[in-house]
């Protein structure tokens, strides 16, 4: 039987700065929508780049956006989430999109123009582990 912790803050950075897909979770006027994105974690912000007219380009932008990243392992029904709350801002000004793209620009993985960068500085950042418990791990075979 697996048994949930509490990750800590670096652990959390550690864990949403070592994947580069997740989930934003943005409200719209039609209700909530959950989107699939790359992304990068550079300085503190994760960096997600979108279609200007998208769900997440029209709604997600200079509003409170939750960001989600993951990974599960079924089998082992063990795995870890990571979820940064706080403020999606659309990055404007040229030499600060020249800036991002130089050190940590996002790679979107699905064909088309996504020239719309966003930056979600989150003022939150939790996240649980589901592991097995170290008794059982040492009772195993």
């Amino acid at each position: 039987m697996a048994m949930a912790y509490e990750l800590g803050y670096d652990e959390c950075l550690t864990l949403l700065s070592s994947r580069r897909t997740g989930r934003v979770a943005v409200g719209a006027p039609d209700g909530p929508h959950i989107v699939p994105v790359n992304y990068t974690v550079h300085e503190g912000t994760i960096y997600i780049r979108t279609t200007p007219y998208s769900v997440l380009g029209t709604y997600g932008r200079n509003t409170q956006v939750a960001f989600e990243v993951d990974q599960v392992d079924d089998e082992e029904r063990v795995g870890w989430s990571v979820v940064a709350r706080g403020r999606c801002n659309a990055v404007l000004d040229p030499s600060e999109i020249r800036r991002i793209n130089l050190h940590a620009g996002p790679q979107p993985w699905a064909a088309g123009h996504r020239t719309l960068l966003l930056a979600l500085q989150w003022r939150e950042l939790t996240g649980r582990r589901l592991a097995h418990d170290p008794a059982e791990l040492a009772a195993r075979p």
